[in-house]
């Protein structure tokens, strides 16, 4: 992710690329970041330290390297980009606690299409009403390190909101031993194949028809484009956390 949003980014004229971070020990630590994304040298070196004072910093790393670099963002003022998912509630609660000294944009995925998905999907469920199982799935590739994926997550917190349900009540993940169907549950499936790059589908069904909502992620490229624009959007903006459904809908 890092990559496509620096050759991306090095392509187009609205941003200016400033600082490339890694983990200490790196093997691309000192390397030019527009040769390591194809992009050629731009002059900005992989580095453990945060180089300038951008206007915005993008952060696709790990739930410990995102507390850092909140910290650090948050000390400096600047305005934060992150797509690090599996947090826990605890970290989840300092990127709040950041959120009301800087400009954050968290969302468990950036693409454009998944995120209209999100509204969709709970307009679907709100409007098809108790009558309809839900089922969501999720399909991405065998080193994803979270599963479900954030992104089923937030397809599921989508679906309780717009229908009143508490999340911790209705997930239930798999069907291992589980028979007759509760009423009102939602059921979660992940599956981990290859290269997938991210498969979700939100299925609604009653006792006569289904309804399926869906996403296909062809390449990393619509993730990274996708934090480029909530980066333009963020930055300068007064603090808050907010999601890719404010940069998207106001």
């Amino acid at each position: 992710m890092g990559r496509r949003i620096a050759a991306l980014a090095l392509g187009d004229e609205r941003f200016e690329l400033v600082s490339a971070l890694e983990t200490a020990g790196h093997e691309a630590m000192g390397t030019d970041v527009g040769l390591l994304c194809g992009a050629g040298a731009c002059g900005v070196a992989v580095s453990e330290a945060l180089q300038d004072d951008p206007d915005c910093l993008i952060d696709f790393s790990t739930p410990e390297g995102t507390l850092k670099w909140v910290g650090e963002a948050a000390g400096r003022r600047l305005a934060a980009v992150i797509g690090t998912t599996g947090l826990t509630e605890s970290q989840l609660a300092a990127v709040a606690d950041a959120g009301g000294r800087i400009a954050i944009v968290h969302a468990p995925n950036f693409s454009i299409g998944v995120n209209l998905l999100f509204r969709l999907a709970g307009e679907v469920a709100r409007t098809l009403g108790a009558d309809y199982d839900v089922e969501i799935a999720e399909m991405h590739h065998r080193f994803k390190k979270d599963a479900p994926s954030g992104t089923a997550l937030g397809l599921a917190r989508s679906v309780c909101e717009a229908t009143g349900r508490d999340p911790a009540e209705a997930l239930v993940h798999g069907r291992g031993g589980r028979s007759p169907r509760r009423v009102g549950e939602i059921g979660m499936h992940a599956v981990r194949l290859g290269d997938t790059v991210g498969e979700h589908r939100v299925y609604f069904g009653n006792l006569g028809e289904t309804v399926m909502l869906g996403h296909s992620a062809h390449t990393r490229e619509t993730f990274a484009r996708g934090a480029l624009r909530a980066a333009e959007w963020a930055a300068g903006r007064d603090p808050g956390l907010y999601t890719m459904q404010d940069v998207l809908f106001g």
